[in-house]
């Protein structure tokens, strides 16, 4: 498979951050509905795009793992609250 210069030069998903990633894959998305990339391309396109959705589930799970963490107390209830009618 042939990397275009804009696949070559692509960064590490891991050095992404969920915007950048998400910025990149609307890029890719654009391009391959544009239909002016070559099959070779697309698919490398396709390929890069696949990793990048990866990439973003994976960060927003870790961001709702965090503010599930925070959010709950040591008994499993939201921390900072009381059930109404108690004080």
């Amino acid at each position: 498979m042939t990397d275009t210069p804009e696949t070559a030069a692509a960064p590490a998903l891991a050095s992404l951050s969920f915007e950048a990633a998400m910025g990149e894959l609307e890029t890719i998305v654009r391009r391959l509905e544009s239909g002016d990339v070559s099959l070779e391309e697309s698919v490398a396109l396709y390929e890069r795009g696949h990793a990048l959705r990866g990439h973003c589930e994976a960060r927003l799970a870790a961001a709702q793992a965090r503010i599930e963490q925070v959010s709950l107390g040591a008994d499993g209830r939201p921390a900072g609250t009381t059930p109404f009618g108690e004080s």
